[in-house]
């Protein structure tokens, strides 16, 4: 990446900063684009350009002025919970946002490479003890993830025909780390826990649904391999960014309460049940591995212990 600059959508949400980091440091000159008139404060961008991505011009404004190498697409709505409570919004953020993302690249910086970052709920509820692969059907059950299908199917078209793009399509699988909102179940978890450890409340964890499995990475690892994928990943190809391993999330409150500094006891909350879930999403990595190299490297045990760190410092 040394002397490329890099566009990232997105760049003041959770993921966003841990990639600005990571790109700076393998030496890219990195600029944001958001709807915020101010960057991020602490993140060491080049440049901000400010953009609605859901309105076609200044999007296209935002492109052409920054010239970008590359561009990764985070921006969105990333809440599947959400996207039932405003399926109109979501499509508005996800579909139409990386339409016009699109269509500024092919018109400003057609020869620059551009990673459309997806979401594994493309895939749908998979077979217990199965691995989804990047060929398999998409059958999402939420308007996020009908959503993200949708951007996905428009990225694979960009790449096509005789004004075909440099796309490469990530369904990136559950992840978190320091810097995720509470709106999300592991610093959801570790907030409350923290709370409790403050004297802030009863001593109790409340939960949704537990009796589900899914593919959990480190943030720190996933931003590894969208720089993995920028530098190596194959044009045209879709890749999956996850562990290759299922984790319950039972298993993921048994860790999170044993690295409690008080006894906690665990109570289910209607009010965090999501209207339809995926009882196991757990992803496959081979081509990922195969093209690129990359692989999770940080352990969910240090993944949990720095989230609840992280809240513990906040004072939650």
């Amino acid at each position: 990446m040394p002397g490329r600059t890099v566009l990232v959508t997105g760049v003041s949400g959770f993921v966003g900063p841990h990639l600005t980091r990571t790109l700076v440091a393998a030496g890219a000159r990195v600029v944001g684009l958001g709807v915020e008139p101010e960057p991020p404060a602490g993140v060491p961008l080049a440049g901000w350009h400010v953009a609605d991505l859901r309105e076609p011009a200044p999007v296209a404004q935002a492109i052409a002025l920054a010239k970008p190498d590359a561009v990764v697409h985070l921006a969105g709505q990333s809440s599947a919970a959400r996207s039932f409570e405003d399926p109109a919004a979501t499509f508005a953020a996800n579909v139409t946002g990386a339409r016009n993302l699109l269509e500024a690249v092919r018109s400003g910086v057609p020869a620059a490479r551009l990673l459309i970052v997806g979401s594994s709920e493309v895939y749908g509820p998979q077979p217990a003890g199965s691995r989804a692969g990047e060929e398999t059907p998409f059958a999402p059950v939420s308007p996020y993830g009908a959503s993200k299908a949708e951007a996905d199917r428009l990225a694979e078209a960009s790449g096509q025909g005789e004004r075909a793009l440099d796309v490469i399509r990530v369904r990136a699988f559950s992840h978190t780390g320091p810097g995720q909102s509470p709106m999300f179940v592991v610093p959801a978890f570790a907030q409350q826990i923290a709370a409790v450890e403050a004297g802030r409340g009863e001593p109790v964890l409340r939960v949704g649904n537990l009796e589900v499995t899914r593919d959990l990475c480190d943030v720190r690892d996933v931003v590894r391999a969208y720089v993995a994928l920028l530098e190596r990943g194959t044009r045209g190809a879709a890749y999956n960014v996850c562990r290759g391993e299922g984790v319950r999330l039972t298993e993921v409150v048994r860790r999170l309460v044993g690295m409690a500094r008080v006894a906690i006891r665990v109570e289910v909350d209607p009010a965090r049940l999501r209207p339809a879930d995926l009882p196991w999403l757990v992803g496959d990595p081979s081509k990922i591995a195969r093209d690129t190299g990359w692989r999770c490297e940080i352990s969910f045990e240090q993944t949990l212990a720095d989230v609840l760190e992280e809240w513990r410092g906040r004072g939650a």
